[in-house]
C-alpha cells in the first residue's frame, strides 16, 4: 500500500504541477537563472531561503540514500542526484520503487564515509538552519503569498518542500535500524519536526553498521 501511495502522490503531483498550478509568470526564467548565479539583490528573501532549501534537502536526503541504496534493484545515486534539479518528483519514484533495508552489507567508500559523518550533518544543518532564520528574519511574507498564487514556479516549489519534509520519516526507521538506533522517541521526535527533526538527526545519529557478507558456499 506505500509503495501505491507514492505513486499516487507522484503522479498527483505530476498532474497538478503542469494541469492546474497557476501559470509561469514572464520573469520566471530571468528569477531561475538570478537565484542560480547568486544574484538576489532586490529578490524576496523568503524565495532565496526557500530556493537554496530545495538543495539542502537532496543533500539531507543522499546521507540517507547513501546507505538505503545498498543492495537496492533500483540506483539510488540516480534518484538522489533528480532530487537536486527536481526535488520529490525524482524521489517519490524511488520510495515507490525501494524496499526495506535495514542493514548496511559490505564496506564503505568513500563517498558513504563522508556522506555518514557527524560533521557532513552539521554543516547541512547549520546551513539549513541559516537558511530558514534568514527567510523568516527578513523575508516578505505578504508578496510570497502573491507570487506563490501568480507563480507555477514559486507555487510549485513551495508544494515540492512541503512533499521533501513529509517524506523523511519513510526513511528513518531502516537508517536507525543500520546503526543500531532502536529508540521509538527518537524517532517520533525526528519524525514531529519537519525539516529541522532531520537536519538535527543527521548531526546526532551514530555511525551506520557495516555487516560482514556471508561468504557463499558451493558444493
Amino acid at each position: 500500500m506505500n509503495k501505491l501511495g507514492f505513486w499516487l502522490v507522484w503522479a498527483m503531483l505530476v498532474i497538478y504541477a503542469f494541469g492546474f498550478a497557476p501559470p509561469d509568470r514572464p520573469d520566471t526564467l530571468d528569477l531561475i537563472k538570478r537565484l542560480i548565479a547568486g544574484d538576489i539583490a532586490g529578490i524576496n528573501p523568503a524565495i532565496v531561503a526557500l530556493f537554496n532549501l530545495m538543495g539542502v534537502l537532496p543533500c539531507a536526503y543522499a546521507c540517507i540514500l547513501c546507505t538505503d541504496g545498498r543492495r537496492q534493484k533500483v540506483p539510488a545515486w540516480l534518484f538522489a542526484l533528480g532530487a537536486f534539479f527536481v526535488g520529490a518528483f525524482a524521489l517519490l519514484p524511488y520510495f515507490a520503487l525501494r524496499q526495506d533495508n535495514p542493514q548496511f552489507i559490505g564496506e564503505k567508500g568513500w563517498a558513504v564515509k563522508m556522506l555518514d559523518s557527524r560533521i557532513t550533518g552539521l554543516v547541512f544543518a547549520i546551513i539549513g538552519i541559516f537558511l530558514v532564520l534568514y527567510g523568516l528574519r527578513f523575508g516578505d511574507w505578504a508578496d510570497f503569498a502573491q507570487q506563490w498564487r501568480t507563480s507555477r514556479f514559486i507555487h510549485v516549489m513551495s508544494l515540492d518542500f512541503c512533499l521533501l519534509t513529509a517524506m523523511f520519516p519513510w526513511l528513518l526507521q531502516d537508517d536507525m535500524q543500520r546503526r543500531g538506533w532502536t529508540s521509538d522517541t527518537a524517532f517520533m521526535l525526528v519524525s514531529a519536526f519537519p525539516l529541522l527533526g532531520p537536519l538535527v538527526y543527521l548531526c546526532v545519529r551514530p555511525n551506520v553498521i557495516a555487516v560482514t557478507p556471508e561468504p557463499s558456499t558451493s558444493a
